[in-house]
């Protein structure tokens, strides 16, 4: 048996049997919470992001959630759903209606990691840009229910895209956005700029 406990805007009531959830925390997005898992919904470092029912029509958990009025996005990553909402409805009564097909979903075969959209030994500029953000800076946005997608890098700008939680987050435009490309200009390259698309 799982208990979800008392947070300041999430009380339930009832204690249920919740096989699969371990967790659910906050996000420093108000529109986001965290489902911390206790098997692995992804390959290890893999992450998967969807926004649209047309996105997630090859995954079946990512189609469920996405089906359920109110979800915007959902972001699976190791053992963590981030599931991020619009304004018209409260997280309690939503959090019940994601537990639903959570709980009912099959087991994720987490043997073949889904292929990145740019690939380790390509680019030894990216390969090197990535182990930074892999040291330095995904698991920290892993931590608050999000991640970081590299899109491109051409002419010293670095396009990155946000995911899970940080997507829709203020402080991933500004704050974060500023914390990556300072970090980036001391360890890979000086002119570098960053851009969130």
């Amino acid at each position: 048996m799982f208990c979800l406990a008392q947070w300041s805007d999430l009380v339930v009531q009832d204690c249920v049997a919740m096989p699969k959830i371990y967790d659910i925390e906050y996000t420093p997005n108000p529109a986001a919470r965290k489902i911390v898992l206790k098997e692995p919904i992804t390959a290890p470092g893999v992450s998967l992001s969807f926004s649209n029912l047309q996105d997630a029509a090859a995954h079946p958990l990512a189609e469920a959630l996405l089906a359920i009025p109110h979800v915007k996005s959902v972001f699976m990553m190791d053992r963590f759903i981030t599931i991020t909402k619009d304004n018209e409805v409260e997280w309690d009564e939503l959090l019940r209606q994601v537990a639903i097909p959570i709980r009912a979903a099959e087991p994720v075969s987490v043997s073949a990691p889904a292929a990145p959209n740019i690939k380790r030994g390509e680019n030894p500029d990216l390969d090197r840009i990535n182990d930074i953000l892999d040291a330095r800076i995904r698991p920290g946005l892993a931590g608050d229910g999000g991640g970081l997608e590299v899109i491109s890098y051409k002419d010293n700008t670095l396009a990155v895209r946000y995911q899970g939680a940080c997507g829709s987050c203020p402080s991933s435009i500004s704050g974060t956005l500023y914390g990556i490309q300072s970090i980036l200009r001391d360890e890979f390259n000086p002119e570098i700029t960053v851009i969130a698309v």
